[in-house]
């Protein structure tokens, strides 16, 4: 089991059971996400939707306990034990599982382990994989005329029970759709089992893999064929059997089409708190989108700047603009602060951050670097100008505004650091089909998380540069850049990859 570290809240103690649902981030119930944003410690489950850890607070601690079938798994009790004692600190803990908690997800035991320890505890109910998965393959588990029933069915029943606590025969005669949960390696016996007891050969069936993953895929067969098509077509779990006449719909009702990116891994390398727009924009393109955030940001202490002294201020990112506006409300201003100011933001991203405070920028130029905006501001006469930034930046835009006679003051909001990574995000990267870098600083700081052991990312994988100044800094590292986005910024990079993957 690994751990981030983070600080307990001081509220009553108390659990929620969580189901995170099928995959699909958009399938999250409002609960969930509600949850995840407020909890002080989140043990959570491996399939879990992209993202889904997105709106975790930064000093939430975070706990991974995992199974994998066939492979390393976090014994049970260590995860009552945690839920119970972080319980009993105080926290505010959520267990988020995979699917919904009471639907073959061990929640039952977990409530009533707490229940037992005098915890008090919620459920949040998820939308479960053997209802979501057959649905977005375009199957109905029941429909008039060919379903009236459906039975879920798990094949890993309890390893300490005598013998198997299942009725083949039943469910062989059951009048309606059996849907198998976990149960690929053993689809070939289910199968034997079902045929052995009466069920037809020719029923229909369908094995789908990943539902509503953006690398969903699905086989249709019969009961008799199932196990051998889904073994020629490499099929893997976490995979959801139907069997019955419903199965055959899925060929006419089929609606989920692969994206572009589909069955291609995409590794994000900036903060993770701006990953999520870059993420999801490539999920709902079928991307897999795995999370390397080599670079954190840091707030600086400082106070507002007088902005009715500049005729000029220039954000020169979304971070500039939150930080900025943090130290104006904290002197006890707001959007009439900047009447009276040209406002120049380098680019589309940075222009969005002003006007979610309802300021719209007067400048925002074609090219989202500085270079592009020194240009955009040609035209315009500057007596004084400010500049706010992160620590560590290029001097183009100060320098430049300088040479044009401007007096100009430069007010540092924000330094990035280096993040930490573990080796399973560093070799989640390295394995990457692309490798999106979206600054200069995500460059350095992967690099630095890397150590000694360096970034060689595979022979395969292609690297994606935002513009022409990560571009650099990723040459004079030793990288080459395969993709370069012609638009400098989230969605010209989006763009890229597409075009890439296209061929373009």
């Amino acid at each position: 089991m690994s751990v981030r570290t983070g600080a307990a809240g001081a509220t009553p103690g108390r659990v929620a059971l969580v189901g995170a649902g099928p995959g699909a981030r958009g399938l999250m119930t409002a609960r969930a996400l509600e949850l995840i944003a407020a909890a002080d410690v989140i043990v959570h489950d491996r399939l879990l939707p992209d993202g889904a850890l997105d709106e975790a607070r930064e000093e939430a601690e975070l706990i991974y306990a995992g199974k994998v079938g066939g492979g390393p798994s976090t014994p049970q009790g260590e995860i009552l034990d945690v839920l119970i004692e972080r319980a009993r600190q105080g926290a505010m803990v959520v267990r988020l599982k995979g699917g919904d908690p009471f639907v073959f997800g061990r929640g039952g035991e977990e409530a009533l382990a707490l229940r037992a320890a005098g915890i008090d505890f919620e459920v949040v109910p998820g939308v479960t994989a053997g209802v979501a998965g057959p649905a977005y393959a375009g199957i109905p588990i029941t429909h008039r005329g060919r379903a009236s029933a459906v039975a879920f069915v798990t094949a890993h029943e309890d390893p300490d029970k005598p013998e198997s606590s299942l009725d083949w025969s039943a469910l062989a005669a059951f009048p309606g759709t059996l849907v198998l949960y976990m149960g690929t390696r053993r689809l070939e016996a289910i199968a034997e089992r079902l045929l052995a007891a009466g069920r037809p050969g020719s029923e229909p069936a369908a094995v789908i893999e990943r539902g509503s993953f953006p690398d969903q895929r699905v086989v249709y067969a019969t009961l008799a064929t199932a196990s051998r098509r889904a073994v020629e077509a490499d099929i893997g779990a976490p995979a959801i059997t139907v069997v019955g006449p419903v199965a055959s719909l899925g060929e006419e009702l089929t609606w989920f089409a692969a994206g572009p990116l589909a069955g291609r891994t995409v590794a994000v390398t900036r903060v993770r708190a701006e990953a999520s727009a870059l993420a999801r924009e490539l999920q709902a393109l079928g991307a897999r989108v795995v999370q390397a955030p080599a670079i954190r940001v840091t707030p600086l202490a400082g106070p507002a700047p007088d902005l009715a002294a500049y005729d000029l201020v220039c954000l020169t990112s979304p971070n500039g603009v939150r930080y900025l506006w943090q130290r104006v409300r904290a002197a006890g201003g707001d959007a009439r602060s900047f009447a009276g100011t040209t406002l120049a933001a380098i680019g589309a991203g940075t222009a969005r951050a002003l006007a979610e405070h309802g300021l719209e920028a007067d400048v925002v130029p074609a090219r989202s670097v500085a270079e592009g905006l020194v240009e955009a501001l040609v035209d315009h006469p500057i007596r004084r100008a400010l500049v706010a930034r992160a620590s560590e930046a290029r001097d183009v835009l100060p320098d430049a505004l300088r040479e044009r006679g401007a007096e100009v003051e430069v007010v540092t909001l924000y330094e990035t650091k280096a993040q930490a990574l573990g080796p399973a995000e560093l070799e989640a990267a390295r394995t990457a089909d692309y490798v999106t870098f979206t600054s200069s600083s995500t460059v350095r700081y992967l690099l630095e998380a890397a150590g000694e052991t360096g970034f060689e990312p595979s022979p395969d994988a292609r690297i994606v540069s935002i513009g022409p100044v990560t571009s650099e800094t990723l040459r004079e590292r030793g990288l080459v850049v395969h993709v370069e986005a012609e638009r400098h910024d989230i969605k010209g990079l989006v763009a890229a990859i597409v075009g890439d993957a296209q061929g373009d």
